[in-house]
């Protein structure tokens, strides 16, 4: 099933080609691609849909209160963690990077699903989610 559908939208509203293809979805959802498979889900902070972890709302939460759910997480269920440069955290083994976003004045979590080659290798995780990126 392709993102397309799953959004149930005809189309992405936009494309960019490039090394890592990106589709730009209504609500706040960017997909992006490497070798025309799925790599990496973005969902912006505010108007991207809300995604859930044991119940803490990942899309639009305090930055601190993010990564603190995602270290007690981690803890409770033995996930391996992984910080990068911007100090965002990664549950590598479940694919989650919460990073940030400015919005206005406030900065809110914006969550990636991630792949783990992605998630392992040190340039994908410290560019994601790769917007604008050409080739």
């Amino acid at each position: 099933m392709g993102v397309a559908q799953a959004l149930l939208v005809p189309e992405p509203q936009d494309r960019a080609g490039g090394p890592y293809a990106q589709e730009d979805f209504p609500d706040g959802v960017k997909a992006f691609y490497d070798a025309g498979r799925l790599a990496c889900i973005a969902l912006d902070a505010v108007t991207g849909p809300q995604v859930f972890l044991s119940g803490f709302p990942l899309a639009g939460s305090d930055p601190e209160q993010g990564r603190q759910f995602l270290l007690d997480h981690a803890a409770e269920h033995g996930n391996c963690l992984l910080y990068t440069p911007d100090d965002s955290l990664s549950l590598t083994d479940i694919g989650v990077l919460l990073r940030s976003q400015q919005v206005g004045a406030a900065r809110l979590t914006r969550p990636l699903f991630v792949k783990e080659e992605w998630l392992e290798s040190e340039y994908f995780r410290d560019h994601l989610p790769l917007e604008g990126a050409s080739g």
